[in-house]
């Protein structure tokens, strides 16, 4: 049975945050940070080398592949901030029409600059993707 590859570590956050270039990525990557954060009262933890998350939950597949992970995170890659959702990002109680300038894939979220986008759409569709895991242990 394979495991994840990618794992909590150690590592601080915040110097990885305050290692990044350019200013704009930090910047943004701070804002992001303090935002899910908020939304699921949890420290960000630094999964593998560039992935930020936020919570966790354990899953188990019907093939019996089971696992960690955690409720939502990011990554500020070069060409984007990577959001990662608990959710197909087809999901039809997402509302992304007011969010703004973005680009899906499935389960991830790409955008170029927060200035982008609408920060209180982006909220809500963070705590959407995420709701079902959050009921879940409620």
């Amino acid at each position: 049975m394979s495991t994840n590859k990618t794992k909590p570590t150690t590592r601080s956050v915040k110097l990885f945050l305050d290692d990044l270039i350019p200013e704009q990525r930090k910047k943004d990557s701070w804002t992001l940070y303090r935002l899910m954060e908020k939304i699921t009262s949890s420290q960000g933890v630094l999964w593998g080398t560039s992935i930020i998350g936020f919570g966790d939950y354990h899953y188990k597949y019907a093939s019996g592949r089971e696992g960690d992970w955690f409720l939502t995170g990011f990554s500020p890659r070069k060409n984007a901030l990577t959001l990662y959702l608990m959710c197909d990002i087809s999901h039809q109680s997402i509302d992304f029409s007011t969010l703004g300038k973005h680009k899906k894939g499935k389960g991830y979220l790409y955008i170029k600059r927060l200035d982008d986008v609408v920060l209180k759409a982006l909220k809500n569709i963070i705590k959407t993707s995420i709701s079902p895991m959050v009921d879940k242990d409620q």
